[in-house]
């Protein structure tokens, strides 16, 4: 059976059913879940080199795709990218022009839509305004013909689980946004479907709602044991949430893997420019020798840790690193040996609370540092049109050929 793209052993958000649970301080110890990483496993969900046209134009181009029960999995990527159309395909409200959509080992190949173990949560909540919170929950199990007795039990629990018991009787103006936006999880949890479709939920929400209601969503998935597969364009949202990431571009899978994974360790340069920030100078390689490659760049020559085996001397790469794994000081401070160095000017710096972006230029790259304020100051260290240095351990230099 065809796998998905490959991804680092490293975990990702914890999960069933080993036993080793390091967490964090500070959260509930879980079991670690990699079910992507057991050549016998078999996906839930399988797309089997799927292509979808839209006349001349391709939307998804030859993609496989595994995604394994109880992952809360992301499609991540910008507009136009294939991925809301993925879902769509699982969904059944598109059919693909070629290849197979696979639900628990059956091809989906002309099951409609209301006969697939799958509910679908859109942006919008689509809620019915004249019905009362319970009877939009209600709505798809009385399509059903389910009997009275069923229906209000399951309703009850589902609004239990989403903490609105209390507000059955109210109509969907009287809620608040994100009050409304559990009324559309209710709905389409009370279905039971073995998986549940997220098409961009929190886009409706402030800033701080949709970060609290991204940890209730994860910590009812982890409760219910269900698959949650969802698609947004905010990179942190999938990062906090997901247990594995699949990273697109224009209708092809960039990268699957975890979210340490994904951030850490990007597979092209498109992926490292995509999710987070990022520092990413073009090079050649100069020198490979005992496991470590020199690439001559504008800004001196950048030793990276790793990598050997995949480059050879005067190969193009590029070379990139985060910016909160860069050290700046002032220019007469000295630096570590072992450190890769830069010599530049602080062109802005950006206050952000926790911590504090410093914009610099150097040997003509416009180049990032991020501190974290761990002190209770507004004092800086450095500050605009300073001369510094940047130093970046050979450890935290990312090597890319694609």
């Amino acid at each position: 059976m065809p796998a998905c793209s490959a991804s680092s052993p490293a975990p990702g958000r914890g999960r069933r059913p080993a036993a080793s649970t390091v967490e964090p301080p500070g959260r509930p110890a879980r079991t670690v879940f990699a079910p992507w990483d057991d050549p016998a496993a078999v996906p839930l969900v399988l797309f089997d080199r799927v292509t979808k046209r839209y006349g001349s134009e391709t939307a998804v181009a030859e993609l496989t795709l595994a995604v394994h029960e109880r992952e809360f999995f992301a499609l991540l990527g910008p507009s136009g990218c294939g991925k809301s159309t993925l879902m769509r395909l699982l969904a059944g409200f598109e059919t693909p022009s070629e290849g197979r959509v696979l639900l628990a080992g059956e091809d989906l190949a002309g099951v409609p839509p209301h006969l697939r173990p799958v509910n679908m949560m859109f942006q919008s909540y689509a809620l019915f305004p004249h019905m009362s919170v319970e009877k939009n929950v209600a709505f798809g199990l009385e399509m059903e013909g389910r009997p009275r007795d069923e229906i209000g039990q399951r309703v009850g629990d589902a609004l239990r689980m989403v903490k609105l018991e209390t507000l059955a009787g109210r109509k969907p103006h009287q809620l608040s946004g994100g009050q409304r936006q559990r009324v559309a999880l209710a709905r389409a949890l009370v279905k039971r479907p073995k998986v549940l479709l997220l098409d961009e939920p929190l886009g409706a929400l402030d800033r701080k709602l949709r970060e609290e209601t991204q940890f209730e969503l994860m910590a009812l998935q982890e409760r219910l044991g269900l698959t949650f597969i969802i698609v947004t364009h905010d990179q942190d949202e999938a990062m906090t949430m997901a247990t594995r990431i699949a990273v697109m571009d224009k209708g092809r899978i960039a990268q699957v893997g975890t979210p340490p994974v994904v951030y850490e360790a990007p597979a092209s340069r498109y992926v490292a420019g995509f999710i987070g920030d990022i520092n990413l100078v073009e090079g050649r390689v100069s020198a490979v020798e005992a496991g470590r490659v020199t690439v001559a760049t504008a800004a001196g020559n950048l030793v990276v840790a790793g990598g050997a085996e995949s480059v050879s001397v005067g190969q193009a790469v590029a070379v990139a690193w985060r910016p909160e794994k860069t050290r700046i000081v002032r220019a007469e401070e000295a630096i570590s040996n072992g450190r890769a160095t830069m010599a530049g000017t602080v062109h802005d710096v950006g206050y952000l609370g926790g911590r504090t972006t410093y914009h610099v230029e150097a040997a003509g790259l416009k180049l990032k540092a991020a501190v974290a304020n761990a002190a209770r100051s507004v004092e800086r260290p450095v500050a605009a049109g300073d001369a510094v240095k940047l130093a970046v351990a050979p450890d935290a230099l990312i090597l890319l050929v694609r």
